[in-house]
């Protein structure tokens, strides 16, 4: 936690921990009290195993431990930006917890129950870790356990419109410890067995994001192409953004052109 003024949570995704915000956090301490911290059962933040569904590592579980932190730390009503994994717990923070979350951004991701449902043979293949992380344990577990670093490397590869520092890839690889590849396999079987049902009963419940949402996407991501901000206008009802000169990783790829986004947002 660093900074002053309005408080912002700051939620990362996979492969990744809370460094995905090195470029960004800091300049935002300026004007916010920017609080970073690794998803449950990432990084540092290992904890005990889920159960055979993902139980525990539900975006559900995981916003409702994250609000009682700022909570904690003094803060009832903050922002949060979520890329990634962080958005989808950002996400159902913003649903299940409207007083808390004055404003949303959320970056790389549509909907848990809309990813699933546009994965046609055109983009799984490219998906995979939302197929083979979420096996039934310790099938996953093993397997990735026994090839980690390129687990690691592969993802950041594949998925980066440009090569990461060094130093950032460094730390995602140290950071993909036996304890916590067995939380974020949780958190893939929760997604699947999990928050996918919670997001088709909220569609299907006519339920919506009250706050302002932020959606932004890299330009070079070709599965995010066909029309995020669509999507999120069926869920919210103030939905702002567009694609970043990016691959997957926007805080670490396009750090000034979303900071040139957020700052006037959160600001708002």
């Amino acid at each position: 936690m660093a900074g002053g003024g309005p408080p912002v949570l700051l939620l990362h995704g996979f492969p990744q921990t809370h460094y995905c915000w090195h470029r960004v956090a800091p300049a935002l301490t300026g004007e916010h009290t920017v609080v970073v911290c690794d998803l449950k059962g990432y990084g540092e933040s290992c904890s005990a195993p889920g159960g055979p569904l993902g139980e525990g590592y539900g975006n559900r579980d995981r916003a409702a431990e994250l609000v009682e932190l700022m909570a904690r730390l003094g803060f009832e009503r903050f922002a949060v930006v979520g890329h990634d994994r962080g958005g989808r717990v950002a996400y159902r923070m913003a649903l299940d917890h409207p007083a808390a979350v004055a404003r949303l951004a959320v970056l790389n991701i549509v909907p848990t129950v809309e990813q699933f449902e546009r994965m046609a043979a055109g983009v799984a293949v490219e998906f995979w870790p939302w197929f083979f992380l979420s096996q039934p344990p310790p099938f996953a577990e093993r397997v990735v356990a026994a090839s980690a670093e390129l687990v690691v490397r592969h993802t950041l590869d594949a998925f980066a419109g440009a090569p990461l520092s060094p130093e950032a890839t460094e730390a995602y690889v140290a950071a993909f410890t036996p304890e916590a590849i067995t939380g974020i396999c949780a958190d893939f079987r929760a997604a699947f067995h999990l928050d996918r049902t919670l997001d088709a009963e909220d569609r299907a419940a006519g339920r919506r994001i009250g706050c302002p949402v932020l959606v932004h996407w890299g330009a070079q991501e070709e599965a995010m192409s066909d029309g995020p901000l669509r999507v999120w206008r069926r869920w919210a009802d103030d939905v702002a953004g567009g694609p970043l000169p990016s691959g997957h990783f926007l805080a670490e790829e396009a750090p000034g052109e979303l900071l040139a986004s957020l700052r006037p947002f959160l600001a708002a």
